[in-house]
């Protein structure tokens, strides 16, 4: 009998004739229901944060996945290479809706940018937001590629906020000024320096409503400098 399945003897018909199946066990395992990519970098992304890039082996990644080593390298033939996906992939999730609605008047953009630095501040709120920025400072000197995809993450977002003040400039709700330093200044006014603080674990989250006041102060803060 083979490795990959038993036989099975089965009657059938008035005379009795036997015919033989061939069963295999593998295809009645229950399959994961994340996909094998989501899996392992899921997977290599919690190792490297509990035991850091050097102190984890592929092998730990294919275990904490449940797949075989051979399925890990479908997904990204060495370490490196899905330390960089690991952070790509959660990159890709940190970035904010790109296209912002174009607003009308200077009450609906400061409505607008009050919306987007909220929905700013619940992300570098988030654990695993904080997650990947650690992760990326930890290994920035053996694999520089990490940060500047975390740095192109950030980069989407300062692009879309500076395209709707481009926008806004044109309608003459906003002064002249370059909208991208105007997107720079809108963060710094935004978070201040919320996001060392939660990095350095000296400050905890603020409630939901503290985010929103400061997400509204900053929006408020920026149309009254360019006005």
């Amino acid at each position: 009998m083979g490795k990959t399945g038993r036989r099975a003897i089965v009657k059938s018909g008035r005379g009795g004739r036997v015919r033989s199946r061939v069963r295999n066990q593998s295809a009645k395992r229950p399959r994961d229901a994340q996909p094998l990519r989501e899996r392992v970098l899921n997977a290599a992304f919690s190792a490297f944060m509990e035991k850091g890039y050097a102190a984890t082996s592929t092998l730990e990644i294919a275990t904490r996945a449940k797949v075989s080593k051979r399925e890990l390298y479908q997904v990204c033939t060495n370490k490196p290479g899905l330390l960089l996906e690991a952070i790509s992939e959660r990159a890709r999730r940190m970035r904010l809706p790109l296209e912002l609605p174009a607003a009308k008047d200077r009450a609906g953009l400061t409505a607008t940018l009050a919306a987007f630095g909220a929905a700013t501040l619940r992300g570098v709120c988030d654990p695993t937001v904080q997650g990947v920025y650690r992760l990326a400072i930890a290994e920035s000197v053996q694999t520089p590629q990490v940060a500047g995809t975390l740095a192109s993450a950030r980069a989407a977002n300062r692009a879309a906020l500076a395209r709707m003040l481009t926008q806004a400039q044109a309608a003459g709700l906003i002064g002249s000024g370059d909208p991208a330093t105007m997107a720079i200044e809108f963060f710094a006014l935004l978070w201040g320096d919320l996001l060392l603080q939660l990095l350095l674990g000296v400050a905890e989250p603020p409630a939901q409503q503290v985010l929103e006041q400061k997400a509204r102060e900053a929006a408020e803060k920026l149309v009254r400098l360019y006005r």
